[in-house]
């Protein structure tokens, strides 16, 4: 039927379009990239430009709060910036390829680029690696259960972070994380 066929059209949703500006931004520092890398790890894949500059401000907003974004060891990195100042950042990201966006439904979210991830791994291979470092002290291992499904290369990535350190301190940790840890990452262990 041909009315039905009508109304299945106009059911269909539109993608929400985006546009890009990257004010005058010319470069952005390591630190910075590396912050904008990590702020966006908290929303790759369901979040977008938007959330991220306000993870990356520090904004109190309510669905920030609810989905625990404030937690992020980068939220307020850029708070003395404007809204704006900081979309121009993110979109400078996504222009110079350390980001990317693809759609869920009818939404654009953030993904990493394959260069972006490289440096989101190692960022956050290193933030992992303190962590542990401090359960060392309180021999509390439960945290490992954490890691287990977690990206496999950032988790080989931190093993090998972890085996640079030659701390002999890390043994119980390591035994306890072996235990739980899938056979390709035990090995590695």
């Amino acid at each position: 039927d041909r009315t039905e066929a009508g109304n299945d059209m106009s059911k269909k949703k539109q993608r929400v379009r985006y546009e890009l500006d990257i004010g005058n931004v010319r470069y952005l520092s390591d630190d910075e990239m590396k912050a904008i890398l990590r702020a966006a790890d908290e929303l790759i894949a369901v979040g977008g430009r938007s959330m991220l500059a306000k993870i990356l401000k520090g904004s109190r907003d309510k669905k920030l709060l609810e989905h625990g974004l404030n937690q992020c060891p980068v939220y307020g990195y850029y708070r003395e910036l404007t809204l704006q100042d900081i979309g121009n950042r993110v979109d400078w990201m996504i222009e110079n390829g350390y980001l990317e966006i693809e759609y869920r439904d009818r939404m654009p979210v953030l993904i990493f680029s394959k260069i972006g991830w490289e440096i989101e791994m190692e960022t956050y291979a290193e933030e992992l690696l303190q962590k542990l470092m401090g359960l060392l002290e309180v021999k509390d291992f439960n945290y490992v259960l954490e890691l287990k499904d977690r990206n496999r290369g950032m988790i080989l990535l931190l093993i090998e972070k972890i085996k640079m350190t030659g701390n002999a301190r890390f043994i119980p940790l390591l035994k306890a994380w072996k235990e739980i840890e899938y056979k390709k990452v035990q090995h590695e262990i």
